[in-house]
């Protein structure tokens, strides 16, 4: 087996059986603050370095390391998508269950002192800019929060 072939074969059985799968294991209840965002994207590239044979002492731009791979980031993406999904869903469930109103924050009692700490929903609402009104409206449709889901966590970067 060629080098090339080699790879591709570690490459295929890397990203589709061992890692992608494990690595956003029950990400829908994670809190992503800006730390936890890059610690995925420096896992990502690590492991796409460890597939390549390119230590990480060889100066190689993340660009490189992408284009030479032949991929692009995507474990932020899918840890986004699922989080939104689950949101979705949760919201779509009928009557008034506890997941419900977390999420919705009918909690009674009071808050805390001092900054309040990142919830879970405020990733949903930074994602997708819209207030909970909003949000909680869009989710009703099925199909369409779908759509939605795809378009925010698979940024497109046009040219022009």
């Amino acid at each position: 087996m060629e080098k090339s072939q080699r790879t591709d074969f570690y490459e295929d059985l890397t990203n589709k059986v061992l890692v992608w799968p494990v690595a956003p294991y029950s990400c829908e209840s994670w809190t992503l603050r800006k730390n936890e965002e890059t610690r995925l994207d420096t896992f990502e590239m690590k492991v796409l370095r460890k597939i390549l044979q390119i230590s990480f002492t060889v100066k190689k731009t993340n660009e490189w390391i992408l284009n030479k791979a032949g991929v692009k980031t995507e474990l932020l993406d899918t840890v986004k998508a699922r989080k939104l999904a689950y949101y979705g869903h949760t919201m779509r469930k009928q009557g008034s269950c506890l997941e419900k109103e977390i999420m919705q924050g009918t909690m009674p009692g009071a808050c805390r002192r001092g900054r309040p700490c990142t919830a879970w929903v405020d990733n949903i609402k930074t994602w997708i800019r819209l207030t909970m009104e909003e949000l909680i409206r869009m989710t009703e449709v099925r199909d369409k929060w779908r759509k939605y889901v795809r378009v925010v966590a698979n940024p497109r970067i046009e040219d022009g």
